[in-house]
């Protein structure tokens, strides 16, 4: 009998069902998801809202591929595009925020014809080749090797030297507004604003990658919005199909058109069953005003982080609901004891736990976890 070939760390959790906030495993024990598969589910598991929109669209059609139009795919771009600022309007569909990745170095080497891309200190852009080459940690890429050779990393968070990493062979920057595997660190505005002006002077192009950050999270549509910084591109992912996969690139208009038939291509781009539950997405998005609930439920779930009167905790990083708890020691000793408490969460880089709830996530739901925190680190702490 064939097996699932094993590359995660397993938690010995059968998962069988989600609602909302929650999930329940195979002895019927509700864990407060904090994990959301690495921020997928920030809807909401089996979101009625979503769901119902997905059932009605498996009795239509299920897969068409982009060379036909689809009413799935038009209700899609008609809801997504409110949620655009204005100058952004050619979408770019994919399966994964790896591959959004991909298709915006494309676009970016297609439109300056220059080789060198640059990236930063602890970044995490995927882990197919081209987003594994500006991907900093070693650990993700050191098998893998020799991968694009044209790769320059600066520092992240140091403005003054950007002038020095963005050089006149730059096809683009490619840079999170918050770093999510590398830690929960966010950007300051004076170093994304930099990146803004350095890359108009040298004609690259500003690519921000808001696969993990966009569609809500952090109390703006997009976390760039907060920054009053504007990308050229921008790839956004995780999220905006409710828990289905989806990619996406998101261009300025001039951006657009770049490629030729056969330059780029993905068989499972835009599929009926993604499109619909993307589209009823969107649509929530907006109706439930979702990113002002994150920036509230955020604000809660980050003061009751910082209270767990743990001498291993430092700080509490991030925005709206993309919360990480810097820690003194590893993190990663912490996921199964939570698991028992009935919390999941991740890490973020070797010394920060990861917090990703669903924007519904209450403030029952916050004591919960503010609760079970604070009880594994201080048993750690303990002789």
């Amino acid at each position: 009998m064939g097996r699932i070939a094993k590359y995660y760390r397993e938690y010995g959790v059968r998962i069988v069902r989600g609602f909302m906030q929650y999930v329940w495993d195979d002895q019927g024990r509700r864990y407060v998801d904090c994990n959301t598969n690495h921020g997928v589910v920030f809807l909401g598991h089996a979101n009625p809202k979503i769901a119902e929109t997905v059932k009605r669209q498996l009795e239509e059609v299920w897969a068409v591929p982009l060379n036909f139009s689809t009413p799935a795919r038009e209700r899609f771009i008609e809801e997504f595009s409110k949620l655009l600022p204005a100058k952004f309007g050619v979408v770019f569909l994919q399966n994964t925020g790896t591959e959004a990745v991909e298709v915006a170095i494309k676009i970016a080497k297609k439109v300056t014809k220059r080789p060198t891309i640059v990236a930063f200190t602890n970044s995490f852009h995927g882990r197919t080749m081209g987003s594994l080459s500006i991907t900093w940690n070693e650990k993700y890429r050191k098998a893998f090797e020799p991968l694009y050779p044209h790769v320059r990393f600066g520092k992240f968070n140091v403005a003054a030297e950007v002038d020095k990493v963005v050089g006149e062979d730059t096809c683009c920057v490619v840079v999170e507004p918050i770093q999510g595997e590398g830690g929960v660190n966010p950007a300051t505005p004076e170093f994304l604003k930099a990146l803004r002006e350095e890359t108009q002077r040298k004609g690259a192009l500003l690519i921000i990658d808001e696969v993990q950050t966009g569609f809500g999270r952090t109390g703006a549509v997009w976390a760039f919005q907060k920054y009053g910084v504007e990308p050229d591109i921008f790839t956004a992912g995780k999220p905006v199909a409710g828990g289905l996969p989806i990619g996406l690139a998101v261009a300025k208009e001039e951006f657009g058109d770049v490629f030729e038939p056969g330059e780029h291509g993905s068989t499972f781009a835009g599929n009926a069953v993604v499109m619909a539950a993307a589209a009823a997405a969107s649509r929530l998005l907006r109706e439930e005003d979702v990113p002002a609930k994150a920036e509230r439920a955020g604000a809660e779930l980050a003061k009751a982080l910082a209270e767990t009167g743990s001498r291993l905790a430092v700080r509490v990083k991030g925005m709206g609901l993309m919360l990480g708890l810097e820690l003194r020691v590893k993190a990663d000793q912490f996921i199964q004891p939570l698991l028992d408490s009935g919390v999941m969460a991740l890490t973020a880089g070797v010394n920060t736990l990861r917090f990703l709830p669903p924007y519904m996530i209450s403030k029952e739901d916050v004591e919960v976890v503010h609760g079970a925190v604070s009880e594994v680190l201080k048993k750690a702490e303990a002789p």
